[in-house]
């Protein structure tokens, strides 16, 4: 009697060469292509401003903690937070400020055509220790608008008071804003009438004063700044 014939498949086939080929082009393909719709998708983001969630490089550290500064243009009148009288520095053209950031690299602060704020702040102030990091934050969520420039300038330092130096700070502080630092005279912040800290100087294009203001801000007066800025006109 015959035995029954036992039948053994065949051995499953590897993929071919040309197999592993396609294959492979068709990963680098859909690779290029998320990487193209993630682009596409940050351009539009960007679109009117600053993407959101970029507040920019961290500020340059270094040993400048104080500096000469040059001021041209006539000097703004003292800020009186408590007048009834409308600022007299409204109107008036902002002087330009030229010096150095904290690594020694030069910085211009003028009439660029460009609106802009500028933030004096004190390293022993409470008041800058609380709204620098609030300000920090409102900037990696929201980004600044790319038609208004914003500017630090630390002053009035002094290696005797606490909290010094400005510029370990700041940088402790992941701090964005391209600053200028004051000269141990304090001639920026004297040329711009500070009285008091933090205080926030508002410039419009045409490089006049819109407005100025003093004390720490909720964020929502802080955004208020920056239209003003844009506008030209307090908001």
């Amino acid at each position: 009697m015959t035995g029954a014939k036992r039948v053994v498949s065949p051995p499953a086939k590897g993929p071919t060469r040309s197999m592993w080929i396609v294959g492979a082009v068709v990963l680098v393909v859909g690779i290029a292509l998320v990487a193209a719709i993630a682009v596409s998708s940050s351009n539009k983001a960007g679109s009117g401003g600053t993407p959101k969630g970029s507040a920019g490089t961290v500020v340059a550290n270094g040993s400048h903690e104080s500096a000469p500064v040059t001021v041209s243009g006539a000097a703004l009148p003292e800020f009186n937070l408590s007048a009834s009288t409308t600022d007299a520095a409204v109107g008036q053209t902002a002087p330009t400020l030229t010096g150095v950031n904290f690594a020694g690299e030069p910085i211009t602060i003028g009439n660029d055509g460009k609106p802009k704020v500028i933030m004096f702040l004190a390293h022993w102030c409470p008041h800058c220790q609380a709204e620098v990091p609030r300000i920090q934050n409102w900037l990696d969520e929201h980004g600044l608008p790319s038609d208004v420039s914003l500017y630090a300038m630390p002053t009035s330092t002094n290696a005797s008071r606490p909290n010094y130096p400005p510029s370990a700070w700041l940088v402790g502080k992941n701090w964005t804003v391209p600053v200028l630092v004051d000269s141990e005279q304090s001639d920026a912040a004297t040329a711009y009438g500070l009285t008091s800290f933090p205080y926030f100087v508002v410039i419009g294009a045409d490089g006049k004063v819109v407005e100025r203001t003093s004390g720490e801000l909720s964020m929502t007066d802080f955004a208020k700044l920056i239209d003003s800025a844009r506008t030209g006109h307090p908001q």
